[in-house]
């Protein structure tokens, strides 16, 4: 019997902001030198790749909070209220009740608690006390790939549960300042969100229309590139480093893991009929297109997302694949491939099938 991804589950911080009231409220609340502030207008003004972001805050001016207890209590607060209604949005959808959920695997990387957020969505949700927990950290914009394998894993041991699997990031909460190009990028591209599915074993009866088969998962680890894309410390927060050759990085080594699936599998690129690529930027994106010799449109859900969203981290692919089964409607028997990167530098690729 094949694990079945039965749902996905989308949710986003009340509040939206275009790109032009970001670099109002930037220019408001931080002191710049000319160069720095011609970059943000460059960036935030001068292209149409984003529109707007959704942010964990109140208001706009939460943005001159950089204090890391304020921090921190922003990334729980938002991060536990859109973790719970993705997952009860995913609950709905897969047509189950909260008492049968046996597992419950939670990803972020943008801030750190202990109990974990599974604590708390335990809480919000009414899980048994009984549920099996997972709390996966450190994984960056690709952590919602591996989370869904670990589900995997679990339900192979135990065919009777059915897990929901979370990813939710409040990117904002590590906003840092300074004249550093990777800063100024990260500031004007990365935003919030959360995602949830349910995962089970299909069994004999019939499905759910957006039922999905989870047919395999490929990973690529490469230490030797882990300066070029990481958080560290710094000034007692976390501070993004990404480097220029991120894009380049992440289209050869995407080619490589996307490779090993797909021989493994015994497919080639055109079997594929969907491709669900994290949005880490337009460079990485038309890079990735390019390296893996793509129609120029095959990643039109991810620019779509990105525009609408920006960079959610770890959830952006959940809301890449929500895009494609709303707006494409896919046929049975068509395949999905889903590739993200992230710290690491780590790639990580599945292959589902309608």
């Amino acid at each position: 019997m094949p694990v079945v991804i039965s749902s996905i589950g989308l949710a986003t911080p009340a509040l939206y902001v275009t790109q032009e009231e970001a670099y109002a409220s930037l220019i408001e609340h931080f002191s710049m030198g000319e160069s720095e502030k011609a970059l943000y207008r460059r960036v935030l003004l001068g292209s149409d790749a984003i529109d707007g972001r959704y942010i964990g805050m109140d208001e706009k001016s939460e943005v001159a909070n950089l204090d890391q207890d304020q921090l921190i209590e922003r990334f729980a607060r938002h991060g536990r209220k859109i973790a719970a209604e993705a997952s009860r949005n995913a609950i709905s959808q897969a047509k189950i009740e909260v008492e049968t959920i046996t597992g419950l695997i939670v990803n972020t990387c943008t801030g750190y608690l202990c109990p974990g957020m599974t604590s708390h969505l335990v809480e919000d949700l009414g899980l048994s006390a009984r549920v099996k927990i997972r709390d996966l950290v450190g994984m960056g914009c690709g952590g919602a790939l591996p989370n869904l394998d670990t589900a995997v894993g679990m339900i192979s041991r135990s065919p009777q549960d059915i897990v929901l699997c979370v990813s939710y990031e409040i990117c904002t909460a590590t906003l840092f300042m300074g004249p550093d190009p990777d800063l100024v990028i990260s500031n004007c591209i990365f935003a919030d969100g959360a995602g949830a599915s349910v995962l089970r074993f299909k069994d004999d009866q019939e499905g759910l229309p957006e039922e999905m088969h989870y047919l395999d998962f490929e990973t690529g680890i490469y230490p030797e590139y882990r300066k070029d894309l990481h958080y560290r410390t710094e000034q007692h927060r976390l501070r993004n480093v990404l480097s220029r050759r991120v894009p380049v990085i992440a289209a050869e080594k995407a080619e490589e893991v996307l490779n090993r699936l797909l021989v493994r599998n015994k497919l080639g690129r055109n079997d594929i009929d969907h491709w669900v690529m994290h949005p880490g930027g337009t460079q990485v994106l038309e890079k990735v297109q390019q390296r893996l010799e793509l129609p120029p449109n095959a990643f039109w859900a991810s620019h779509e997302i990105f525009r609408r969203y920006g960079n959610m981290s770890s959830p952006s692919v959940l809301f890449i694949l929500r895009e494609i089964i709303d707006i494409k409607q896919p046929k049975s028997g068509e395949k999905a491939v889903l590739l993200a990167f992230g710290a690491g530098f780590s790639v990580f690729a599945t292959l589902i099938e309608f």
